[in-house]
C-alpha cells in the first residue's frame, strides 16, 4: 500500500479473492461457446476466442520469468542487487495477476462493443509498422513524463511508492501498482492498439506481438539479474537509446530520480536524467560469476505437487506452510510432466540463498520425490546424487553440507557416512542435525514432566532421546520390540527408566514416522504428541496437541527469508539446516553423520546463543487436523 493510498488505490475485486477469476468466466464461457458450438461456422470468429489464449499465455509467461529470476538470483551469477526479499514484500505483491484480470476485462468488453475488433486477419504489416512507432513516440514519450510525476511527492506518497517499497524487484514487480495507476498505463498502452483499429490495419498479430513485447520488456526488466549480451550493443549501437536492460531499470528503483524510461532510454538520454553509473553497472553485473557459499543444506522434493510451493515454483504458495490445495489438482499434466522429468533430469539445482550476517548460505535440492526413496532400484541413484553434491561443494570450498529430510535416513546416511570416512582429504563437512533435532524434542517436553511415551519408528534421533531421558530420570514406555537393545546401552541406574509397556497412559508423547491413526486414537484427551521424525504426524485427533518437527525460529538478522520450509511457518527452519549453520559460525570441525553425533548441549546452547530461538507450544487451534 502506499504512503498516503489515494483514490482509486484498492482494486475492485479485491475483496473476492480467488473467486475473483469467476468474472471472466461469463465472457471466456461465451467465446468457448460462439466458437465452438456455434451453428453458423461462418460467424466463428477466432479473435474472440483468441482473448482466452492470450491470457493464459500472461499467466504463463509471468510465471516462467518468475522462477528463472528466482533460480538466477538464487545461484548468485549475472545479479544486480545484493539485498534481501522478505516475506512482506511476497505478500505486498500476491495480487500480480490482478492486472492480467484488467485486461481480460478490458479485451472483452472491447470486442462486444466495437465491430472493428471482429474478424480480424492474422497479419498485416501496415499494423505493425503503425503499431511500433506509436509506441515509439507517443507512448513512450507520454509514459516518460507521466512517469516523472509519478515521483512528485504528491502522487510519489498516494501511488507510485507503493512500486517502489520493492527496492529488490522480482519480475512481477512489474506490475504492482494501485488500480488507478495500471488503469493509466494500459490507456497509454491502447493507443497503438486503438488507432490500428480504427484505421483497419489491425490484426491479431499486430495485438499479439505487441503484448508480448510489453509483457516481455517489462518483466524482462524487473528481473534482477543481467541477461543482455554486450554483443548486441557492439553489433548495433543505436540499441542502447532502444532497449533498457535489467541493470539500467534497477538503477532506477535505487537511485529514484533516473532512468524513468519505459523500454527505450532514448528520452532519458534527450532530457538528461540517465543515471551515471548505468554502463558501469551493467558491465559488471555481465561480470559476475555464480556465487559460492559457505553453507549448503541439501533437500529433495516431497510429494508431486511440492514443485509448485517451492521457491522457485509460485510465490504466494512457497510463502505458506506447504498445504495440498484442490485447484492444483487441475494441473495434473504438468504435475506429471515434472515427475517424469525426475526421472531422467540427474543434478541438483539451487533453490534458495541466505544471508546469516556475513554467511553464505545456499539451499539445493534433488531432483526426487519421498516416495522415490523408498525404491529400491533408486538407492545407488539418489546416493550418487548425494556423494556428486558432496563433492560439487568440496569443489567450491564449502565448509558444510547438511542433509535435511530423507537424505539423513540410515538406509542413505550409512552410505553417505561411508563415503564420508574413504575421502579424508574431503574439507567440506557434513552434517544430518540429528543433536540438534534430539536436544530441540528435549526441550519441547514440558517441565515436570516424568514419563513419557514412544512409539513409531525408531531412528538414530529417536535412540539418542531415549538414552538421554532415562539418563535425567524421566521413565520412557516403550512397546518392547526395541527394549532389550536399549537396555543394554543403558546403566543399571538409568535402565530402571526404561519401560516395557504398551500403556498409552501418559499425555506425552514422542511419536517418529510410522505411527498408526489407531494408536492416536489410544492416547488420552489432552495429549501433546511431539515428532522425533523428519516428517510431520498425521493429526487423526482434534482434541490433542500436535507438535513440529525438530525446528527453531531463525533470527531477525538472517536475511533473505520469503518462503516456507515445507510444512514449517514462516522464518521457522529445521533442525538439520539450523545445524549445518551452527556448524560453520562456532568452526567444528567434525562430520556428523551415521553413527557420529556431537555433544547435545553444547549444540542448543550454540543454537541460543546465536539467535535460534525454540518454538511456542501448539495452541487448539493451530493442532486441529
Amino acid at each position: 500500500m502506499a504512503t498516503k493510498p489515494g483514490i482509486l488505490t484498492e482494486w475492485p475485486w479485491a475483496s473476492l479473492g480467488n473467486f475473483k477469476y469467476l468474472l471472466l468466466a461469463p465472457f471466456a464461457g461465451h467465446s468457448i461457446y460462439s466458437f465452438f458450438m456455434g451453428k453458423d461456422e461462418s460467424r466463428r470468429d477466432i479473435s474472440y476466442i483468441f482473448i482466452l489464449v492470450y491470457l493464459l499465455m500472461r499467466m504463463v509467461h509471468h510465471q516462467m520469468w518468475i522462477s528463472l529470476s528466482r533460480y538466477r538470483t538464487a545461484k548468485g551469477d549475472n545479479r544486480i542487487l545484493d539485498r534481501s526479499i522478505e516475506f512482506d514484500q511476497v505478500d505486498r505483491e500476491r495480487n500480480w495477476d490482478d492486472q492480467i484480470m484488467l485486461n481480460g476485462v478490458v479485451f472483452y468488453i472491447g470486442y462486444l462493443m466495437f465491430t472493428q475488433t471482429h474478424h480480424l486477419p492474422l497479419w498485416r504489416i501496415d499494423g505493425i509498422i503503425i503499431t511500433a512507432l506509436m509506441h515509439t513516440g507517443p507512448v513512450e514519450f507520454l509514459y516518460y513524463w507521466f512517469h516523472r510525476a509519478l515521483h512528485h511527492h504528491f502522487l510519489y506518497s498516494r501511488y507510485h511508492s507503493h512500486h517502489h517499497s520493492s527496492i529488490v524487484t522480482q519480475p512481477h514487480t512489474a506490475v504492482i501498482h494501485p488500480f488507478a495507476e495500471i488503469v493509466i498505463y494500459y490507456l497509454l498502452f491502447f493507443i497503438p492498439i486503438v488507432v490500428t483499429l480504427f484505421t483497419g490495419t489491425s490484426s491479431i498479430a499486430s495485438i499479439g506481438a505487441y503484448a508480448i513485447y510489453l509483457d516481455f520488456m517489462n518483466l524482462m526488466g524487473h528481473c534482477n539479474f543481467e541477461l543482455i549480451p554486450k554483443w548486441m550493443f557492439s553489433i548495433f549501437p543505436p540499441l542502447k537509446y532502444l532497449m533498457y536492460t535489467p541493470s539500467f531499470h534497477s538503477l532506477h528503483h535505487t537511485q529514484f530520480r533516473t532512468n524513468y524510461s519505459l523500454y527505450m532510454p532514448m528520452y532519458d538520454y534527450l532530457y538528461g536524467t540517465v543515471d551515471k553509473s548505468s554502463d558501469t553497472l551493467y558491465e559488471k553485473s555481465l561480470e559476475r560469476e555464480a556465487e559460492s557459499p559457505d553453507v549448503v543444506h541439501l533437500t529433495h522434493l516431497t510429494t508431486p505437487e511440492s514443485i509448485y510451493h517451492l521457491r522457485l515454483g509460485f510465490a504466494s504458495l512457497a510463502s505458506k506452510p506447504h498445504a495440498s490445495k484442490w485447484y492444483l489438482w487441475l494441473m495434473w499434466p504438468i504435475t506429471l510432466w515434472s515427475f517424469l522429468i525426475t526421472w531422467i533430469y540427474g543434478h541438483t539445482f539451487v533453490v534458495e540463498r541466505n544471508l546469516f550476517r556475513n554467511l553464505k548460505i545456499q539451499t539445493w535440492a534433488i531432483p526426487k520425490y519421498s516416495i522415490q526413496y523408498f525404491m529400491r532400484w533408486q538407492r545407488d541413484t539418489i546416493n550418487n546424487l548425494i556423494e556428486e553434491a558432496i563433492m560439487e561443494a568440496d569443489q567450491k570450498g564449502i565448509k558444510v553440507l547438511s542433509l535435511g529430510l530423507l537424505n539423513q535416513e540410515m538406509q542413505q546416511n550409512n552410505n553417505v557416512e561411508l563415503y564420508v570416512r574413504s575421502h579424508p582429504q574431503l574439507k567440506v563437512k557434513v552434517v544430518d542435525g540429528s543433536s540438534l533435532a534430539v536436544a530441540i524434542v528435549l526441550n519441547s517436553i514440558p517441565k515436570g514432566t516424568s514419563q513419557v511415551v514412544l512409539r513409531g519408528h525408531f531412528s538414530k534421533v529417536a535412540y539418542s532421546i531415549v538414552l538421554a531421558l532415562c539418563q535425567g530420570g524421566i521413565q520412557v514406555m516403550l512397546d518392547g520390540k526395541e527394549y532389550k537393545r536399549l537396555k543394554a546401552m543403558l546403566n543399571p541406574e538409568a535402565a530402571t527408566n526404561l519401560i516395557p509397556s504398551k500403556s498409552y497412559a501418559s499425555n506425552i508423547w514422542l511419536v517418529g514416522d510410522g505411527l498408526s491413526k489407531d494408536e492416536q486414537l489410544k492416547a488420552p484427551k489432552g495429549t501433546l504428541f511431539i515428532p522425533f521424525s523428519q516428517f510431520p504426524t498425521r493429526k487423526a485427533r482434534k482434541d490433542c496437541f500436535y507438535f513440529t518437527t525438530p525446528a527453531m525460529t531463525v533470527p531477525k538478522h538472517f536475511e533473505n527469508v520469503d518462503s516456507c520450509e515445507n510444512w514449517l511457518p514462516r522464518r521457522v527452519m529445521n533442525a538439520s539446516r539450523i545445524a549445518g549453520i551452527l556448524h560453520a559460525l562456532e568452526g567444528w570441525n567434525e562430520n556428523e553423520c551415521g553413527n557420529m553425533t556431537f555433544d547435545i548441549e553444547k549444540v542448543w546452547k550454540a543454537s541460543l546463543q546465536h539467535g535460534f530461538s525454540p518454538l511456542t507450544m501448539p495452541s487448539a487451534t493451530e493442532s486441529k487436523a
